[in-house]
């Protein structure tokens, strides 16, 4: 792989990752029609997808550490609380048990570790499948046109008002489970993520970066398990500049395609994107019977 196409497929995940039409379809669809042949291609991938995770880190820097904060301050009132309820046992007391989840960036964290369940599970259990359609045209091609009309019928739900303290733990394991459907090539993630939220009546801006702060533990966890692969191939000194290279390119386009995404779906105009993926999808069905 040269460093033009580690650049070309970095500006590829940077977009696709955040604009609602498919990293994975769109890498998929290119390295088969272009033949791209990414060698140490495991690593390559897992730093293409923590160069776009760095995006949504800058992006969303205030969130998460104060979602940080108040997970240390989580811990410290269930230990508190576990101390309360042993010398109520032990001495007959009674005293009083903090409340946990007593704001919405405590709700916040908790529906993020639910969504993130039902997200590792699927994506664990999946793992062959994605492989094998990774290596196809077909699934990409009408997983496109399942993400067109999942954007069409986001912007036709009505606006939502919902935030942390209006949502439910069985909404946000859904969203999970959304989540991790959308690891086969061609369903965008953040439009099926977004979409999902949108019809569960979530706040427009919410929706966004629940939609992105979610999907961090999902990469990490993802990375993760992909290391311990990596011994099986040939890490040259070429394959790391390239996996730095398309990192940074991913990152920094990444960057900007977020912001563009906040302002698309406070507009909710997706229509736009759901006709680029059906086309998208068409020409990989067509092509995958000649190529």
């Amino acid at each position: 792989m040269s460093i033009l196409q580690a650049i070309l497929l970095g500006i590829v995940q940077g977009i696709a990752e955040f604009l609602p039409v498919s990293s994975s379809g769109h890498l998929a669809i290119i390295q088969n029609i272009f033949h791209i042949e990414t060698d140490g291609g495991l690593f390559f991938d897992i730093m293409l997808h923590l160069g776009t995770l760095v995006a949504v880190i800058v992006v969303y820097r205030k969130d998460i550490l104060r979602m940080l904060v108040e997970t240390i301050h989580m811990c410290g009132d269930l230990i508190y609380n576990l101390k309360s309820f042993i010398q109520n046992q032990r001495q007959y007391s009674a005293l009083r048990y903090r409340r946990i989840i007593k704001n919405n960036y405590r709700k916040f964290v908790v529906l993020v570790l639910v969504s993130t369940i039902p997200t590792g599970i699927i994506g664990y259990i999946g793992k062959g499948l994605v492989e094998k359609a990774n290596a196809t045209l077909i699934v990409p091609g009408v997983c496109l046109l399942l993400t067109a009309v999942l954007l069409v019928v986001a912007e036709l739900c009505e606006d939502g008002h919902k935030i942390p303290k209006d949502i439910s733990y069985t909404n946000g394991f859904l969203i999970g489970a959304a989540q991790g459907c959308a690891t086969l090539p061609g369903l965008s993630r953040s439009g099926t993520t977004i979409a999902a939220c949108l019809m569960s009546g979530y706040d427009k801006r919410f929706a966004v970066r629940y939609s992105f702060i979610m999907s961090i533990p999902a990469i990490l966890g993802a990375a993760v398990l992909e290391i311990k692969d990596i011994g099986s191939e040939t890490i040259s000194a070429g394959i790391v500049i390239n996996g730095l290279i398309g990192a940074v390119v991913a990152g920094c386009v990444g960057y900007v395609c977020i912001k563009t995404m906040l302002k698309v779906v406070r507009r909710k105009k997706f229509r736009g994107f759901a006709i680029y993926c059906f086309i998208i999808g068409m020409i990989a069905i067509v092509a995958n019977f000649f190529v």
